[in-house]
């Protein structure tokens, strides 16, 4: 999976998503006061609706990662538009927060437009830094030790989930809906990529985050990041220039793993230096600042690489997952990660327009159908990834298959990408928009019901071997 941050890899690439979003240091400087009372009501919303959500969907028993999903759609272009953003294709009027500051500070059209694209912008950066925080803290609550015992299981998980539904989907939309070839490798590369930040969240809030079903999901979510890159990379090769630029593709592929098992590899050498440094410090933050500034580093090294950002993170809070201060920073990391994540997930729901979903439209109608076909596709072609684990008895099979379901944010990019270069037309990408806003949502409940079935089937099995154990041995009696 790869998130807001594969923008960054698109953009070099030579996609332009997001033409029309200038950065906070184009704003005339007056405005800058206006554009952090923008964010700063943004971020009351966000956090606001984030609690809300978390609380709601913990009461009735799911995930509260789930609520904060919905909780999004609620604030997001589908519905109050308290948080939206430029790319969804609304203006500046259509902002609550827009319509709040042009009412306190009586902006003209042209200032409204600017300071939105402004504040959206940086909402979107703190999403981003949520979602690299978020990846830190899962690395460091990674079992290291126990990734590499299940390392080969989660590659093959990975590739499996990878090869199946794209294959699948693009010879099905070329076969049955007569899509074209470009369009239809676009759909079916959107169908490869799982969405770790979420499918993480909601193992670690289930507490099977280091089960071994846990580490196989997040392994083969990392492996399928690496592989989504590199699908990105064809893709967008393909629908820029009409062939597939190899060099590229060998060049992700070399310079992805060599960063991934260039991490794990000099492990030893970081927990030390990081150790050391810890020691000879004696102000406040000397274990969180540290931490953090190598976190941001392999992040740093993960984007110039051209890869993703939250890889690096991941692999920096495993790295650090092995040294002596790790307890310690767990529960440092903990309230930064309250603080910030919150952002990403918000952001994620409110950028998904449910209004494709509408019938009555009928532009939408067209989309419907092959919505239902990626819908299937998606679902299924994850799930068979739960049987390419082998020699591993008593394995969780569902929950994994279930695991690596959730699309999140990347469809959601690889659908930006698809628009802005002219190969999806619109069918296509509402159908797209539907699959990851379905899988993105069933996922946590239907992981949390196969963990579930897991503990039941356990639990009936510890009562019956202590039932067998209090049964009365029979007396016989001899003469």
């Amino acid at each position: 999976m790869f998130d807001l941050c594969a923008i960054a890899p698109a953009a070099w690439l030579g996609v332009d998503i997001f033409p029309t979003m200038p950065f906070l240091a184009t704003a005339e400087p007056e405005g800058a006061p206006i554009v952090l009372a923008g964010v700063l009501l943004t971020l009351v919303f966000i956090y606001t609706a984030s609690k809300l959500g978390a609380e709601a969907a913990k009461r009735v028993d799911f995930p509260p990662v789930l609520g904060e999903l919905v909780a999004g759609v609620v604030v997001g272009v589908s519905l109050l538009h308290l948080v939206i953003f430029p790319e969804s294709g609304l203006q500046a009027s259509d902002s609550v927060v827009m319509s709040v500051l042009q009412w306190i500070n009586h902006l003209t059209p042209e200032a409204m437009d600017s300071i939105f694209a402004s504040q959206s912008e940086v909402i979107s950066v703190l999403a981003e830094l949520g979602v690299i925080i978020l990846l830190f803290e899962i690395g460091l609550e990674s079992d290291l030790r126990q990734l590499k015992e299940v390392g080969y299981q989660a590659a093959i998980v990975a590739v499996v989930g990878v090869v199946v539904p794209f294959l699948a989907g693009t010879v099905g939309l070329m076969a049955l809906f007569h899509v074209p070839a470009i369009a239809a490798i676009f759909a079916g590369a959107a169908l490869t990529a799982t969405s770790i930040g979420i499918t993480s969240k909601v193992l670690a809030e289930l507490g099977h985050l280091k089960s071994k079903e846990g580490q196989i999901i997040v392994g083969a979510a990392v492996i399928d990041d690496v592989l989504g890159i590199i699908v990105l990379a064809v893709v967008a090769s393909l629908a820029k220039t009409g062939e597939v630029d190899i060099t590229n593709v060998i060049y992700l592929i070399l310079s992805a793993s060599a960063f991934l098992l260039g991490a794990v590899f000099l492990a030893e050498i970081f927990n030390k230096t990081f150790v050391k440094t810890v020691e000879a410090l004696r102000t406040r933050g000397s274990i969180v600042i540290p931490a953090f500034v190598f976190a941001f580093l392999m992040a740093f090294l993960g984007n110039a690489l051209h890869l993703e950002a939250i890889l690096g993170a991941f692999a920096a809070g495993l790295v650090l997952d092995e040294s002596d201060p790790r307890n310690e920073l767990d529960n440092l990391i903990k309230p930064i990660a309250d603080f910030m994540v919150p952002v990403f997930f918000v952001t994620v729901g409110a950028r998904a327009d449910l209004s494709v979903l509408n019938p009555l439209v009928p532009e939408n109608l067209a989309g419907l159908g092959i919505a239902i076909f990626l819908i299937a596709v998606a679902i299924v072609g994850k799930v068979v990834t739960g049987w390419a684990v082998f020699n591993q008895p008593g394995i969780n099979r569902l929950a994994i298959g279930i695991g690596m379901i959730p699309r999140g944010e990347v469809g959601l990019v690889f659908a930006g990408i698809g628009t802005a270069s002219g190969v999806l037309d619109k069918p296509l990408e509402a159908a797209i928009i539907i699959m990851v806003i379905l899988t993105t949502f069933l996922a946590p409940p239907c992981l949390r019901l196969a963990f579930g079935d897991e503990e039941a089937a356990t639990e009936t099995a510890i009562e019956s071997a202590n039932a067998s154990q209090l049964k009365p041995i029979p007396v016989t009696t001899e003469g």
